[in-house]
């Protein structure tokens, strides 16, 4: 059987090395390398470095659509599968239509709801209880192809994107192979999405991290844990911008004004919001490290009745 694999980000490395250690791969498809950190130094892709581990053939076009020699060399390879997760490029009809049994995608979200580009997030900042992977036939559109599989996960009241990242990427990668088999042996029937979506999971921007204080503390600790580990939740204390990683919800009221530092411990800072009181566990300033609170004002104070805005 002959698999080529779309893929770029840490998401897609599980399933690649699923394929590889049960099927083999015949080629890779990755984002161009990019230049990171304050050297600019150019840097592989998550995907990029697995490939080059088992000495799997790499392409790395710009615009897939527009590369003839890529085209035609998976004309010529006749694979049975393309799986693709969190490629980065949108397929042409012609690349589609290439393989055997169609191009299967790895999205990770419970389809139709929060196609799009950051669903992990945007389930946690809803305040999903549940969210997982589909499997799909993809078509042309942006993630509307044919549902093949699912598979469901819980999400706990503190769990980050980062923590539901790191589980649907790994529950991802058995969903792929499950959905191999099943399109082999004829045991799953394709299930047409409806065209529309009740959210779509827009990409997000540091500017949807600012904490309004006049929503509910519910609301601010799922924006907190959904925008972590990027581009994480953000307020400013005295003129300063505070980051905050972690939240946890208090079953307490107050009756002063949303924003309002109620009181600080090695706890962490009690902060009013229009509906309950948030316990803010870990912050960042500016030039500093990320620190609990309790390691934060071992040498630094947090001024209970100042206001977050």
């Amino acid at each position: 059987m002959k698999i080529v694999f779309m893929g770029t980000p840490d998401f897609a490395v599980p399933t690649l090395k699923k394929l590889i250690s049960n099927y083999g791969v015949e080629s890779v498809f990755t984002q161009p390398d990019k230049p990171k950190g304050r050297g600019k130094k150019m840097s592989f892709s998550p995907v990029k470095e697995v490939a080059l581990e088992n000495n799997i053939k790499i392409f790395q076009p710009v615009k897939l659509k527009q590369d003839l020699e890529a085209i035609e060399y998976l004309k010529s390879l006749k694979p049975d599968f393309i799986i693709v997760v969190a490629y980065g490029q949108i397929l042409t009809k012609e690349v589609l239509d290439i393989p055997k049994y169609g191009c299967i995608n790895l999205h990770a979200s419970l389809l139709p709801k929060y196609r799009g580009a950051a669903p992990i997030n945007w389930a946690i900042i809803n305040g999903e209880k549940v969210s997982g992977n589909t499997t799909m036939l993809m078509d042309v559109g942006l993630d509307t192809g044919d549902m093949l599989l699912k598979d469901e996960v819980e999400i706990t009241e503190n769990m980050t994107a980062g923590e539901l990242h790191d589980i649907l990427s790994d529950r991802g990668a058995d969903l792929v192979v499950k959905t191999i088999e099943g399109l082999l042996n004829n045991s799953i029937k394709a299930i047409k999405q409806p065209e529309e979506t009740n959210f779509y999971a827009k990409m997000l921007n540091k500017e949807i991290g600012k904490i309004e204080w006049n929503n509910s503390a519910k609301d601010i600790h799922n924006l907190i844990r959904g925008l972590n580990p990027w581009p994480i939740a953000h307020t400013t204390y005295k003129e300063q911008n505070m980051k905050i990683f972690a939240s946890v919800l208090l079953n307490e009221h107050s009756s002063k004004e949303p924003g309002t530092i109620i009181d600080v411990s090695k706890a962490g800072i009690k902060v009013a919001t229009s509906e309950g009181i948030l316990l803010i566990k870990k912050i960042q300033f500016p030039n500093g490290k990320p620190l609990t609170v309790e390691q934060y004002i071992n040498g630094n104070k947090i001024e209970v009745n100042e206001k977050l805005v």
